[in-house]
């Protein structure tokens, strides 16, 4: 999101309000438009992150084999996943608030003639947004305050040891 697209709300409800000489006395801020929009920025800055993490990752392998690929998931407007030997770390959107975390595998496939699934799906974890002053959210972990940039290391360290042949 254009982090000054509240400004072009103010001007807009302003305009509004003198063409039609109404008066709206409700308060300009709308929690629920503000969580929903910081979501979804909080879910692209992690995309770019794992996207330029990966692509370092890649480019300093060298071989084609066992690279990251990061894609975007269809019918969302940010939740995205890494791929890479069977293996997903999917970044979803929840709600508002909420973003899921999940790593999904096939399992070996003599596991799955054994009875086990064919698949595997790690715990879900969840970072949750909570509210500061003045709107400021502050992303969280099991009630800890989350580092972008360490997140990012945690995750695609885990994803390719997990993912490793």
């Amino acid at each position: 999101m254009d982090r000054l697209n509240w400004i072009k709300e103010l001007v807009t409800a302003e305009q509004n309000m003198e063409d039609s000489g109404i008066i709206d006395f409700q308060p300009g801020f709308d929690h629920e438009k503000h969580l929903q929009d910081e979501s979804v920025d909080f879910l692209k800055d992690l995309r770019a992150g794992f996207f330029e993490a990966s692509s370092a990752f890649n480019q300093l392998k060298g071989s084609t084999l066992g690279q990251i690929k990061l894609y975007g998931i269809s019918k969302t407007e940010s939740d995205f996943m890494l791929f890479r030997n069977g293996f997903k770390l999917i970044f979803s959107l929840k709600q508002p608030g909420s973003v899921s975390v999940r790593m999904h595998y096939l399992a070996h496939p003599l596991l799955a003639n054994s009875g086990q699934p064919g698949r595997a799906d790690a715990d879900e974890d969840l970072l949750v947004a909570k509210a500061g002053a003045f709107g400021d959210l502050q992303w969280m972990f099991q009630g800890q305050t989350i580092k972008l940039d360490y997140l990012i290391k945690y995750y695609l360290s885990r994803f390719v040891r997990e993912s490793a042949k």
